[in-house]
């Protein structure tokens, strides 16, 4: 079952400037975190740099500010990066709260990233680092509505076929014809959130979904 959403709603669903969950999501793995930090370091180290040897100068003040952004990257790197993905689901014309279930699902190991490294004798060699993702597959009365996917944890385990989930769907077609996207999606009955970036504003979500699919 389809419930289209009303004016505003979606807005206050998926908010434009990142949440606390959004920006942690945004921050990524360990590997990513070192990355932003090299960059944040490296690039505002160097623009201070040249701003010192340039004290007195009329470019001193702007090299100061630009040296300081760079340091900030860390910070503000993933809300921007955050506001992004926001943004690519804020944009359809049509939404809609998704009521149905999972009718299959099923798991697939997926390559995150390769690297070459030494092995014992010296030699290089090339390195999988693999993941193991579920991939749910949603329907309603009406049939197939698309799928999910997203990074397998422990608390997956529960997930069974025929539970009931609630997520928003999103179109460039008022009729739903065509589905463009789905948000991260909410199991009530085990109170669990699964996807792969958390869209929704969850408590706003799980609130509405309650009021709206009382009147249905």
């Amino acid at each position: 079952m389809l419930i289209p959403l009303k004016p505003g709603e979606l807005d206050r669903l998926i908010p434009a400037v990142a949440t606390g969950n959004q920006f942690r999501a945004a921050m990524g793995d360990p590997r990513k975190i070192l990355q932003r930090i090299m960059i944040s370091s490296i690039s505002g180290v160097i623009t201070l740099l040249i701003s010192q040897s340039q004290v007195g100068g009329r470019f001193s003040a702007p090299w100061l500010i630009i040296g300081v952004i760079c340091l900030l990257y860390i910070l503000w790197g993933p809300i921007v990066e955050a506001g992004k993905e926001n943004s690519r689901l804020r944009k359809f014309p049509a939404a809609a709260i998704f009521d149905g279930y999972i009718s299959n699902f099923y798991t697939r190991e997926k390559i995150e990233n390769r690297q070459e490294q030494a092995n014992k004798l010296g030699e290089l060699e090339l390195v999988e680092n693999r993941r193991t993702w579920i991939f749910l597959e949603l329907e309603d009365e009406d049939g197939y509505i698309g799928e999910l996917r997203f990074p397998m944890e422990k608390r997956h385990q529960i997930i069974r076929e025929g539970m009931r989930i609630c997520c928003l769907v999103l179109s460039d077609r008022k009729d739903f014809s065509r589905v463009e996207a789905l948000s991260d999606a909410w199991i009530p009955s085990k109170r669990l959130w699964v996807g792969e970036y958390p869209f929704l504003l969850r408590p706003a979500f799980e609130e509405l979904c309650q009021m709206r699919l009382k009147r249905q």
